[in-house]
């Protein structure tokens, strides 16, 4: 099992994600004898296996089933453990964006933290990459180190205990790209310029508060970074709903008057003394009629303009429409990125 490539079936030591439903996911190490209890019931780790990933077990006790996934980094993000704060899907995509990664591309990062981030940077920049990640707590480090070698990337990471505040990351024009998760990035951003190679690269930085930015942009300014920008990610869910719109005002109905080929207009209109008697027959017999209801006017009124414009009633009619909830995610964080040109 590697997060980096595809595995067809469920081998011993293999780090899974079990599927419980919508945002309800966890993940374990599979180990033969070993047994996960779940709200559904108890899962052996025995019965999955040799099973093809995406299976649905069925949980001991017959409370219910689960799927079984390959493990990525997106759905590490949201299953591992938390050492510390991480950053989520939303703003990894554009960091991965924003930097320009590619196969192959050396990145240097600070600070490893829980680990998402790093995932999903080995996973762009592999089969020959390099990321070098730098923490200054050493258990986060150690950690962290052993993720990597039990998913399959160790051989594309370099992971140091070291406080690149105050000693600098100790490379020398390597980087493509730099990542910078920490409360004073401002200070490191003349270490940062010193780790792009010669031509240059880009640079990133997360931070939380508009403060940290302010001084992180004078400080990419003065050491020649370009083209600084901040974006903030925010993601806005819809909820879907069933609305009533009213009908649209198409105006009055125009009748036209339809004549036979052959016939002039003219004659249509020049009546003979005989059509005119029994056209004055026709108006005093109509004058006799009762006249129908107001309602059942009405009625037949909106009949022919149900058949002219086709609608089934002019009252209105049923959409779907995104509506904002009235509770929206929050803010998280500031990207703040820029390029570095010495050529």
């Amino acid at each position: 099992m590697s997060f980096i490539s595809y595995s067809e079936k469920i081998r011993e030591k293999d780090t899974v994600i079990l599927y419980l439903g919508l945002d309800d996911t966890l993940t374990f190490k599979v180990k033969a004898g070993n047994t996960h209890q779940t709200k559904y019931g108890a899962v052996r780790h025995s019965d999955l296996i040799g099973k093809r990933y995406g299976t649905k077990v069925t949980c001991v006790g017959g409370k219910g089933w689960v799927h079984v996934l390959h493990p990525t980094p997106e759905l590490w993000t949201i299953t591992l453990p938390h050492r510390t704060q991480i950053i989520y899907s939303i703003d990894i995509s554009m960091i991965t964006l924003q930097l320009d990664l590619k196969p192959g591309s050396v990145v240097c990062e600070s600070g490893t933290g829980s680990g998402s981030l790093s995932h999903a940077l080995i996973r762009t920049i592999a089969p020959n990459g390099h990321l070098y990640s730098f923490d200054y707590h050493n258990q986060r480090v150690e950690k962290a180190r052993q993720e990597f070698d039990d998913h399959g990337i160790g051989h594309l990471v370099t992971v140091e205990c070291r406080d690149v505040c105050k000693d600098g990351f100790g490379l020398d024009h390597i980087a493509d790209a730099v990542f910078l998760d920490l409360p004073c990035p401002y200070d490191v951003i003349e270490a940062a310029k010193r780790t792009l190679k010669a031509p240059g690269g880009r640079m990133c930085s997360f931070s939380p508060c508009i403060e940290q930015v302010q001084k992180t942009c004078e400080k990419m300014s003065g050491c020649g970074f370009v083209e600084i920008t901040t974006i903030e990610c925010i993601a806005r869910n819809y909820d879907v709903k069933t609305v009533q719109l009213p009908a649209p005002d198409m105006g009055p109905v125009e009748t036209e008057t339809r004549t036979q080929p052959g016939i002039n207009s003219n004659d249509i209109s020049s009546e003979t003394p005989e059509k005119e008697t029994n056209k004055r027959k026709l108006d005093s017999e109509s004058d006799s009629v009762t006249e129908t209801s107001d309602s059942a006017c009405k009625t037949k009124k909106v009949d022919s303009e149900q058949e002219v414009k086709g609608h089934k009633s002019l009252s209105g009619f049923n959409s779907k429409c995104g509506i904002l909830p009235k509770e929206t995610t929050g803010h998280t964080g500031f990207l703040t990125v820029a390029s570095l040109y010495t050529f």
